[in-house]
């Protein structure tokens, strides 16, 4: 048992490392690798105390209680009848308890399945980090991704086992950031593959089909401290509101060398790109604050993690809680 401490002690010091080194920044955590491998380890701890452990510590107890009842027996025969047993009651008990290795490995175990299989399978939370979807979600927004609208995936390899639906335009999508996948975002479907999406003057228009949109009144960004231009956008089935800053010019500055750069086309208006097959082309709804598509490229299907669909929380502001377009 003093080495199965000393192992355990060793692997608990090794997850304690690495969550260090990621909260400090010397390391790019994984958090899904963490959690896969968390569940992989107390699960073997579990099968070893349910099947082999567990079992050693009642043959154990047994056998005290076999050592006592032996000695009430002889006892019995010599004609004194009481006895004490508190001390086997302790020494059984004591026996039984589990140690602190497999109270920390296996006693977390069905915790932490139950959270990697909803979170690898179901829903996963999301925190909103930034203003480039706003208005349709906040800095501070808590969010829930659904996992398996288009098809289920092997966590971490983010390999597709379900078919599932194709993503639509106007879907709110979650994926792996191309050119940092470790990093996920959070843009809105615009072009589906096949597409050719205009995003000229700040219209946007789709396979020579110009996007509806309707003025609403200027919106008041309370962490710009300012207001923008408002729009209602009918992009399919999905009516969500975006807005603009009239100040900043139509054209994409920076866009990067990205794959499939050449099918797009940039101008002073702003850019024309053809969806490639497998891919999706993402913008943001605050249309001129948004690291999306325009800059960095296609995102391709294997790259998909869910799409968003309610704002569960946000600490400042719980009227925010609730779906959304």
């Amino acid at each position: 048992m003093q080495a199965m401490q000393a192992i355990t002690a060793a692997i608990l010091a090794a997850f304690v490392a690495y969550i260090a080194a990621w909260y400090f920044g010397a390391i790019e955590g994984n958090f899904a690798l963490l959690l896969m491998l968390a569940t992989l380890v107390t699960g073997l701890y579990w099968l070893g105390e349910r099947f082999y452990f567990l079992p050693q510590r009642r043959r154990a107890a047994q056998a005290v209680e076999a050592a006592a009842a032996q000695r009430r027996g002889e006892l019995e025969r010599m004609g004194i009848a009481k006895t004490d047993d508190d001390g086997v009651q302790e020494a059984r008990q004591s026996l039984l308890m589990q140690p602190w290795w497999l109270d920390w490995t296996a006693g977390l175990f069905p915790v932490i399945a139950v959270v990697f299989l909803l979170r690898s399978f179901l829903f996963e939370p999301f925190k909103i980090p930034s203003g480039s979807m706003v208005p349709t979600l906040l800095v501070g927004d808590l969010i829930l991704v659904n996992k398996y609208t288009y098809g289920l995936r092997l966590p971490v390899f983010n390999t597709r086992i379900t078919q599932g639906n194709a993503p639509q335009r106007g879907d709110v999508m979650v994926f792996r950031y191309p050119p940092q996948p470790s990093l996920d975002y959070i843009k809105r479907v615009v072009g589906v593959p096949g597409d050719e999406v205009q995003y000229l003057n700040k219209h946007l228009t789709i396979n020579g089909q110009s996007i509806p949109t309707r003025d609403l009144p200027e919106f008041f960004d309370a962490d710009a401290m300012r207001y923008f231009a408002h729009q209602q956008e009918q992009l399919g089935a999905h009516a969500h509101d975006i807005i603009l800053n009239k100040d900043v010019p139509a054209f994409v500055q920076g866009a990067s060398e990205f794959k499939y750069r050449d099918h797009c086309r940039y101008s002073a208006e702003g850019v024309v790109c053809k969806v490639p097959e497998g891919h999706y082309f993402m913008m943001g709804d605050n249309r001129d604050n948004s690291l999306d598509s325009r800059y960095w490229g296609f995102v391709p299907e294997e790259n998909i993690v869910g799409k968003a669909f309610f704002v569960w929380m946000n600490f400042g502001n719980l009227k925010r809680i609730g779906s959304f377009n």
